[in-house]
């Protein structure tokens, strides 16, 4: 299969990790810029696939990690494929960009106007689970450090404070 595109986009090295995803053009907020495409898997493949690029990223830390994106109840979508150039926009605490399922696709859509030339970015969304797996090189003013969905910044915070004591 060929490499999925945008006429928004533009693949480059990445200052936040290995390779990124850059506006080709401004970008207005709202925009569907480019589809998360991969193999449609089941939650218990998924579940089996999880732990096989964590270990693939161990020797080697410039490979992404996890491309498994949640589809619905019952299926994921594995982007770990070379097809999917949406695999190389990487996490950011602040991001520009989300993931929203639009008719049974996955795609990554504006949160705000984007600038020709910035690098989109969006919160993965990992959970406390194994934050220690995923540390976070984005620069940004409110990085935590690691790679975990907002959701749980304030659990992460208190945990830093009980165990500083």
């Amino acid at each position: 299969m060929k490499p999925t595109t945008s006429p928004y986009i533009r693949v480059s090295k990445s200052y936040i990790h290995g390779i990124g995803i850059y506006a080709k053009k401004n970008i207005k907020e709202g925009t569907k810029i480019i589809e998360y495409v991969g193999e449609r898997i089941t939650k218990a493949e998924s579940d089996r696939r999880a732990d096989i690029p964590l270990e693939e990223n161990k020797k080697n830390p410039e490979l992404g990690a996890v491309y498994i994106f949640t589809l619905n109840k019952k299926h994921d979508i594995d982007g770990h494929v070379k097809y999917n150039t949406a695999r190389y926009i990487n996490h950011s605490c602040d991001p520009n960009c989300e993931s929203d399922i639009i008719k049974g696709k996955i795609w990554i859509v504006a949160l705000r106007d984007i600038k020709k030339g910035e690098e989109l970015s969006y919160n993965y969304g990992y959970d406390l689970d194994s934050y220690e797996d995923h540390p976070c090189h984005c620069g940004s003013y409110n990085c935590t450090g690691y790679i975990l969905g907002e959701d749980y910044w304030p659990a992460f915070r208190r945990k830093l404070a009980k165990n500083q004591y």
